[in-house]
């Protein structure tokens, strides 16, 4: 999408907690990738992963660290993972609560019917 649409929308990533951390329920998709992480007691932890992810998955859009007191999770309700399309400061599409409501498809269609065809 960022390829598509970047030179009309900004995309942006925020990091919340582990959705899956080691020490509380890790998923064995996780060992399989070696992405095995505790849950962050502090924000120093919590950047150190979202580093880690951006040099290991080679992760190009902007990716900024929800704070330890977890207010953009809370006041999107993005755990475990949510997308969200604003426009100026209203909420113009919430999609469903990941894993199985994360449909990117769904943004891409919003996309569509707002800005017509990518260029």
């Amino acid at each position: 999408m960022q390829r598509s649409w970047g030179d009309r929308v900004r995309f942006l990533t925020v990091y919340i907690k582990e959705a899956h951390p080691e020490d509380e329920w890790q998923m064995e998709s996780n060992e399989d990738e070696g992405v095995c992480y505790p849950q962050p007691k502090n924000l120093e932890e919590r950047l150190r992963i979202a580093n880690d992810f951006q040099r290991r998955f080679d992760y190009e859009l902007p990716l900024v660290v929800d704070g330890m007191d977890n207010g953009a999770m809370e006041a999107y309700a993005g755990w475990p993972e949510r997308l969200y399309v604003l426009v100026g400061d209203e909420v113009a599409l919430k999609g469903g609560m990941g894993p199985f409501g994360f449909d990117p498809e769904a943004v891409e269609v919003w996309l569509r019917d707002y800005f017509g065809e990518p260029r």
